[in-house]
């Protein structure tokens, strides 16, 4: 059985899907992008911001399921430019006990949704 997760601390699906879904005792969240729950906005001048936006949503994703970032088991970093990842590496870190660390990879790709510059989805366990 699933369960849908949705939290308007997050912001709204644009598609056919879901801010996350609970199966079991399995999270599955969608990629988050910057876009600021409250005003709508695309947050995408500063890297370092853009990062904490989407680890911000994400947050409040694990929040609204009852979990935090030490319930992450998998996260996927998609970035557009390699060149931006010390920078968003270093943000996405400070959200995690360094010893506890999801597993995750990191892919450079051509394009990303509103063309961001970075989209992280995770997988979390209660």
């Amino acid at each position: 059985m699933k369960k849908i997760i949705f939290t308007e601390k997050a912001p709204a699906p644009i598609g056919p899907y879901n801010q996350a879904v609970l199966s079991g005792n399995t999270l599955y969240a969608s990629g988050q992008i910057a876009i600021n729950p409250e005003s709508g906005q695309l947050i995408t001048d500063n890297i370092n911001d853009e990062t904490n936006q989407v680890m911000q949503n994400i947050a409040a994703i694990l929040e609204a399921a009852g979990m935090t970032f030490e319930n992450v088991v998998k996260s996927t970093i998609f970035i557009m430019d390699m060149n931006n990842f010390g920078a968003i590496n270093t943000v996405y870190g400070s959200y995690f006990n360094e010893k506890t660390a999801p597993a995750r990879e990191t892919v450079q790709v051509a394009c990303l949704p509103k063309n961001v510059n970075v989209e992280i989805s995770i997988i979390a366990v209660q």
